[in-house]
């Protein structure tokens, strides 16, 4: 199939599929036209991978589960390795969340200290 094909077959964008093939995810052949071409097998994989990026790792954690990228990622054992990187990952976004936080509360006391009203009330 060609890359708008897979595009429409995973929901994703051409754009999308040339960046997870240059990361290594996926592959395709060349047409002799220059088209890529994947196989059939490639939506499966698609799937995965933005299934592993909707859950917030990135396309570099995502190379840690190319052993089960043609399956159902979810299926089998977690593997250690897997573990550890969405362990790290949701260190990582704790840590971004907890840094915005902080922000939002020194600008709420900002605008307080400054008399500019009260503004909406935080979400913890």
């Amino acid at each position: 199939m060609r890359i708008g094909e897979l595009a429409e077959a995973t929901g994703t964008t051409p754009r999308a599929l040339r960046h997870y093939e240059q990361a290594g995810l996926i592959a395709s052949e060349r047409a002799a036209n220059g088209y890529r071409l994947y196989d059939a097998g490639a939506a499966v994989r698609v799937r995965n991978i933005r299934q592993l990026l909707d859950v917030g790792l990135t396309l570099d954690d995502a190379r840690v589960f190319l052993p089960c990228l043609d399956g159902d990622v979810t299926a089998g054992p977690a593997s250690a390795k897997g573990v550890r990187v969405a362990a790290d990952r949701l260190a990582v976004l704790e840590a971004r969340i907890a840094a915005q936080i902080a922000v939002r509360d020194r600008l709420a006391e900002a605008l307080r200290r400054a008399g500019g009203g009260t503004p909406v009330r935080p979400v913890a």
